[in-house]
């Protein structure tokens, strides 16, 4: 082999390494699984309303979330029951999403519903953003969160209180839908 052709065999050769890394820390960080939303709608009286998506990453679901029409502050945010939304003040979404039967409590510390959520923080404006990831939970089956309903309450969720948290009325509701 002569030099010209040695060395157009190792610059190829670079470049196909070099390809094959590039697309393999691509799909070690980058790849997603199924996904799911829901667009959030205000109840009688309030003007709150958002989007939130739903990322499948393994055996966790990426939860992402911007709701606008808030009250400045700390709101309970929570997966119900029920994916209904037709009642004027969301009730028709039923309690928290439960399916394993345990007590209303953090979801980071020790047993909890399964549809407790990290609470929504509200700027000065009314503005709130949220990613939080959820665990125990899945899109479908017996831990699905497709077709439930999401709701944002009017207050903090103390996530003492059984069975709600004592998060107050509900001010925007949405249903879980596949993408």
């Amino acid at each position: 082999m002569n030099r010209s052709t040695n060395n157009q065999l190792r610059r190829g050769i670079t470049l196909l390494a070099l390809g094959m890394a590039a697309s393999g820390c691509a799909s070690i960080g980058g790849s997603s699984g199924p996904a799911a939303e829901a667009k959030l709608q205000p109840t009688r009286g309030s003007t709150a309303s958002g989007s939130v998506s739903f990322v499948q990453q393994g055996d966790r679901i990426l939860v992402n979330a911007t709701v606008s029409g808030l009250t400045p502050g700390t709101h309970g945010f929570h997966i119900h029951d029920k994916g209904d939304c037709s009642a004027p003040d969301a009730t028709s979404a039923g309690g928290h999403f439960n399916p394993a039967g345990h007590p209303h409590g953090h979801p980071q510390m020790g047993p909890h519903h399964a549809g407790d959520m990290s609470m929504l923080e509200a700027d000065a404006s009314g503005n709130a953003r949220l990613s939080a990831e959820l665990s125990g939970v899945a899109f479908d089956g017996d831990q699905g969160i497709v077709g439930r309903g999401l709701i944002v309450h009017a207050s903090p969720d103390d996530f003492k209180t059984q069975p709600t948290g004592n998060s107050g009325a509900r001010v925007a509701c949405g249903v879980i839908i596949r993408k």
